[in-house]
């Protein structure tokens, strides 16, 4: 060959045998022998995961021939079947490829051979050595793995988050809310789907449905990172607990006291209730034991029980709402529910008085008495609350009492021919401590000289209520009378014309003839008794006219045995000082003789008697037990109280009351402090005419709070005059200064360590609020936010009349309208032969004067109906009209739909509402009181003031219900303000109830209906401005000022 085809190193060898022996010889050519070998592949052998869309290379250690690089010679196997698919082979890196037709199966082993046809491009016997082998797996499609709740899980929580966790990462792009659903009988149920690690989660936007099965799913769009998806949808489910019904509140409150006894009952659930199950079994009322009669309803989530009577008077009252209540779905309470109260103590009043009201020629030697309709505190009746006065002053003498009867003994004559006033004041409270509702004032006139005999006094008093039906009835004379003239024909008693029989009896100590019916008198009946002009005194002067006065039975005789409604400690009370008085509060009155030692007694383990003084209490109707030594340390005492306890009825309990309790190692020491001030601590601005109050930490003992121990002085010293009052409800002790404070000026107010809480423990400064504390006065006082002017003295005013269907009317205060007297009927007032159309069905007092213009309403009334009245009505007309534009112009008017934090119904509805103070106005121009009573809340601001304001009606009550108004937290009457548009309706139907506040209105004023004996009470002013008023047994005090 011509060409030397050497290697480098042969060429090196060449170049020294030329040098030596000539370059004449010929090259030789060493042939490629050497055979290709597969270098990787791709995947490589093992390898797992692999992607679906996966291209199998080789690649190899030299040239290839291009054609033996085919389908046959490079193969893909599963499980032994072939893989379709297209070889080719690249020069450019010696690589050949397989290329499936199709994606590979997930999960699957392949196996990758490569024969020995497969040459090289040197020759074709350059071939593989062997057939080349290797395996890989491809990926898996994802799978869920878990869930939570799991599938088939039961009660699951209603604020459950469903999620699910998958067997490796996926899109999170590809977990959506069209992705992972969850839904109840195919209703979608809304929420967010999230994503993080491997795990998908659905949070619900709203609560789940109790007792509900759930469907979650999550569908094969749910792929992995590489875009593989699930094989299939994934479904499970899970049911969600059951929820029973709940009471979630009542009315009256659990504990509740001084509701009315027209009370309706109801009780608000926590969802809907199936109404068939909301019954008389379901829904009971109780009294000590006994069942109420009443009526059932359901409406919404609201069960109601009316009674079918009202309740009966300071009586324990136990609800019951059984597990038989069930929800729409079935499902029962899970126990019953029961609440208890009390309801409201009726208060005393005057049944008969000596002398009667009006009375003349009565001696001067008399002593003066009021007979009650139940028994009061003697400790109420001194000559703080029983004054007799002349024009000249009051009147001194001894004040006494005995069974029912007060009376008033002059310690000299009583001056002759003169006008005399008897009152008996508020301050005169019954056993229970429950006080007359007003003021009862009469007048009676003495004579210098005989006159004519005359009845001076009567029992029962005319017009009396409440009458027991074995009273006896008497009239006592002027003079004595001559006993053969007072026979069954001059003194007589009938009732709706028909004449009762009795005994007719005279004594001459004391001029007293006395009718003793001859069988109890019916109860809830008018009696008229008569004594003619034929009874005469001694020297044969007859009566002037017959004498005729009216009374009106009371109910049925007590037959109700007293219960034990409250005992000091609880029943199982634990950790009990071993310095405890032991006390028990009956249900009424008790007789006090019959509360000893041997019928209130405590022992202790084995029945031995404690040694103790036993006293009771009138005024709260409580027995106390006093041990004499401390009681025991960690020991079980019993009490009892036996059924040698009984009434003034003479009812003895009907079992003794046995009540348990456990000592403690040590009397209870936590001294109390203050909570809150006001005005509070460095306070500036201060109203000249504040009142300044504290709040303590617990209940305190009223005797230790005085003058002495609460005290405000001012910067330099100067002790400020006051007076100190204590609400036990709300632990407020109220300093009232007895004139404005300086203005400009620091104050400085101090509770002393003497004022104690009810174990004795004294004052202490804790709780951060500052005491003593400090203020600085401003110059502006506290205003009413309406000026009433002299119309502010008015209890009932009617600018076309007033009217009283009742004869329990009682109006403390005055009464008028700018229309003539005759516009007035069925009034009179304190002054004698002052009568305003009376019939014996309409009849009312007030308490004040009757301002009316002329004519006069009899001829034995001139004062009465003058132009002078005339004057004054028209001044409180106008007052009157100036106080409403001033309350209706009051801008800045909340709507009470639009306070979401008040509770209560839809726009216009104050029922079920507490309200804060400001000014109120209805969307719908009208207000309402139908769904429940309102309560207006001061927050210890006894300033604090509400106006309602409305274009059209006010109507408090529905057929069913009365409607109350209750003022909590140091709310008054005298703040409150109705500026109606037309006409007040108070109680339209059943009468009842207690209004509170001024109602000034355009059209009218109506309360209740006639016919309807339930009091309704008014704390505040009745008043039309050119329209009529019109009460129906109902008693209006008008608020101090």
């Amino acid at each position: 060959m011509s060409k030397c085809r050497v290697g480098i190193a042969c060429f090196l060898a060449s170049l020294l045998m030329v040098f030596m022996l000539g370059c004449g010889q010929e090259t030789v050519v060493i042939p490629d022998t050497t055979r290709p070998v597969v270098i990787s592949t791709n995947p490589a052998n093992g390898a797992t995961g692999v992607l679906l869309n996966q291209a199998i290379t080789a690649v190899f250690s030299k040239a290839l021939t291009a054609s033996t690089v085919n389908a046959t010679s490079f193969t893909v196997t599963a499980g032994g079947s072939a893989v379709a698919g297209t070889v080719s082979y690249s020069a450019t890196g010696n690589v050949a490829t397989f290329t499936p037709s199709a994606s590979l199966a997930p999960g699957t082993l392949y196996t990758g051979t490569l024969t020995t046809a497969i040459a090289d491009t040197a020759s074709p016997s350059n071939s593989l050595a062997t057939n080349y082998t290797w395996t890989f797996t491809t990926a898996f499609l994802p799978v869920v793995t878990s869930t939570a709740p799991v599938n088939g899980a039961t009660s699951v929580p209603l604020a459950q988050v469903v999620s699910a966790t998958f067997s490796k990462v996926m899109n999170p792009s590809t977990i959506s809310a069209s992705t992972f659903t969850v839904t109840a009988s195919g209703v979608a149920v809304p929420g967010t789907v999230s994503y993080a690690g491997s795990t998908a989660t659905f949070t619900p936007t709203v609560a789940l449905a109790s007792g509900t099965v759930f469907v979650a799913t999550i569908t094969s769009g749910a792929q992995d990172t590489n875009g593989y998806g699930l094989a299939a949808n994934y479904v499970w489910s899970f049911t969600t607990v059951i929820v029973p019904p709940v009471v979630i509140s009542t009315i009256p409150a659990n504990g509740a006291t001084n509701v009315p006894i027209a009370q309706t009952l109801s009780a608000t659930f926590s969802k809907t209730m199936k109404a068939t199950s909301i019954n008389a079994a379901t829904f009971t009322l109780t009294a000590g034991g006994v069942p109420v009669a009443g009526t059932v309803a359901y409406s919404g989530t609201v069960a109601t029980f009316t009674p079918a009577v009202n309740l009966l008077s300071n009586t324990a009252y136990t609800a019951t709402i059984t597990t038989g209540a069930q929800d729409a779905s079935g499902n029962p309470l899970t126990n019953n529910y029961v609440w208890s109260f009390t309801t409201v103590a009726v208060p005393p009043t005057v049944i008969s008085t000596i002398p009667v009201a009006g009375a003349t020629g009565v001696p001067i030697t008399q002593a003066i008495s009021v007979t009650f309709s139940k028994a009061m505190s003697p400790a109420t009746l001194t000559n703080a609350t029983f004054t007799v006065t002349a024009v000249s002053g009051a009147i001194a003498g001894n004040v006494t009492y005995a069974g029912l009867t007060a009376t008033f003994t002059p310690n000299a004559n009583l001056p002759a021919g003169t006008l005399l006033t008897a009152t008996i004041t508020t301050g005169a409270k019954d056993t229970t401590g429950t006080a007359l509702g007003a003021n009862y004032v009469w007048m009676f006139r003495t004579v210098p000289a005989p006159t004519p005999p005359a009845v001076i006094s009567t029992v029962p008093l005319n017009a009396a209520t409440g009458v027991p039906l074995n009273q006896a009835i008497s009239a006592t004379f002027s003079e004595a009378v001559d006993p053969s003239t007072v026979t069954a024909a001059t003194f007589t008693l009938s009732a709706g014309g028909v004449p009762v029989a009795g005994v007719v009896t005279y004594v001459a100590a004391g001029s007293v003839a006395t009718f003793t019916p001859a069988a109890p008198l019916v109860a809830t009946t008018l009696y008229t008794a008569t004594i003619t002009t034929g009874v005469k005194d001694l020297s044969g002067t007859a009566l002037a006219a017959n004498y005729v006065w009216t009374f009106t039975t009371g109910a049925a005789p007590d037959t109700t045995p007293p219960t034990v409604i409250a005992t000091n400690p609880l029943n199982n009370a634990t950790a009990v000082p071993y310095n405890q008085a032991v006390t028990a509060t009956f249900s009424k009155a008790i007789n006090a003789t019959t509360i000893n030692a041997t019928t209130f007694t405590l022992a202790s383990p084995g029945g031995v008697l404690v040694p103790g003084a036993v006293t009771y209490a009138a005024v709260g109707v409580t027995a106390t037990f006093t041990p004499t030594v401390n009681l025991l340390p960690n020991t079980l005492y019993t009490a009892t109280v036996t059924t040698g306890v009984k009434d003034l009825a003479g009812n003895a309990l009907a079992a003794n009351y046995v009540f348990t309790f456990t000592t403690s190692a040590l009397p209870n020491t936590t001294p109390p402090f203050v909570t809150l001030t006001n005005p509070i601590n460095n306070a500036t601005g201060v109203p000249i005419n504040m009142a300044v109050s504290a709040t303590f930490s617990e209940a305190m003992d009223p005797l230790t709070l005085t003058t002495a121990t609460y005290t405000l002085v001012s910067s330099g010293g100067v002790a400020v005059a006051a007076t100190v009052s204590y609400d036990p409800v709300t632990f407020i002790a109220t300093l009232t200064p007895t004139a404005n404070l300086a203005s400009g000026t620091t104050y400085i107010a101090t509770v002393t360590s003497g004022a104690k809480d009810l174990a004795g423990n004294a004052l202490v400064n804790a709780g951060g609020v500052a005491n003593p504390w400090m203020f600085t006065t401003g110059a502006a006082i506290i205003v009413p936010p309406v000026n009433l002017g002299t119309s502010s003295l008015f209890g009932a005013y009617g600018g076309a009349g007033i009217t009283n269907q009742g004869i329990f009317t009682v109006i403390n205060g005055n009464l008028g309208t700018t229309g003539v007297s005759t516009t007035v009927t069925g009034f009179h007032d304190n002054t004698p032969g002052c009568v305003y159309t009376e019939t014996p069905l309409n009849i009312g007092l007030v308490n004040g004067a009757i301002d009316t213009a002329p004519p006069p309403p009899t001829v034995f009334c001139p004062n009465e109906g003058t132009a002078v009245t005339s004057a004054i009505s028209a001044q409180a007309a106008l007052d009157a009209l100036n106080a409403y534009n001033t309350l209706a112009g009051m801008p800045g008017g909340l709507d009470v739909s639009n306070c979401p934090g008040c509770g209560g119904g839809q726009a216009g509805e104050l029922g079920n509402r507490t309200l804060s103070p400001g000014i109120y106005k209805s969307a719908a121009a009208s207000f309402s009181m139908t769904q429940g009573d309102l309560t207006l809340d001061a927050h210890g601001d006894p300033n604090a003031f509400w106006i309602f304001q409305m274009s059209t009606s006010l109507t408090v009550g529905t057929p069913s219900s009365n409607r109350n108004v209750l003022l909590v937290n140091g709310a008054q009457a005298k703040n409150v303000f109705w500026q109606v548009g037309t006409a007040a309706t108070i109680n339209g139907i059943l009468g009842g109830g207690t209004m509170v506040g001024t109602i000034i209105s355009q059209a009218g004023v109506s309360v209740s209906t006639a016919g309807v004996v339930a009091i309704t009470t008014l704390n505040g002013r009745a008043m039309a401005l050119f329209g009529p008023v019109t009460v129906v047994n109902t008693v209006i005090n008008v608020p101090a000022p």
